[in-house]
């Protein structure tokens, strides 16, 4: 056998090693995602909250409690959270959201909330409909104005 067929089989065999450790180290992640929602799911209850601001902060920079800081793992201290800080009765609070309802929060309007912990599950509007991602936002008249002069041809 050549150099070029020895380099090239062991670069595989390193290759095909380190695709199996992924495997069973994504498949663990997996369970411990499965169980910690479940652990959410279970301790969620309903607040009322009056949402002051949203943003997607360090966790560092967020305001959250150290106490939560340190048990985050070392890889996702620099990552970016969405926080929403809102009002429940009388004391302003910071919140971890939920990635996928964090575009659908209002700001500065009353939600129905349910919360495990600081981390909002789901939002519901309490006065009318949340704005969602499918509906279209209703056009300004100047828009509309803008959109009819653009559309005619000019001659």
């Amino acid at each position: 056998m050549s150099r070029l067929t020895i380099i090239l089989l062991i670069i595989l065999v390193i290759l095909l090693a380190v695709l199996i450790v992924l495997y069973f180290m994504g498949k663990r992640l997996q369970s411990r995602q499965e169980e910690s929602e479940e652990q959410i799911q279970a301790s969620k209850q309903p607040m009322t909250l009056l949402v002051i601001d949203k943003k997607r902060l360090k966790l560092k920079e967020s305001g959250l409690p150290d106490q939560i800081i340190q048990q985050t793992p070392w890889y996702a201290k620099r990552s970016k959270v969405p926080v929403v800080k809102a009002k429940v009765g009388p004391q302003f609070i910071n919140f971890i959201c939920d990635e996928k309802i964090f575009d659908s929060i209002p700001v500065k309007k009353q939600v129905k909330a349910m919360v495990s912990g600081i981390y909002i599950v789901e939002v519901k509007g309490i006065r009318g409909k949340l704005p969602t991602d499918g509906e279209p936002k209703k056009k300004s008249w100047i828009e509309k104005l803008q959109e009819k002069a653009g559309a005619r041809p000019v001659k």
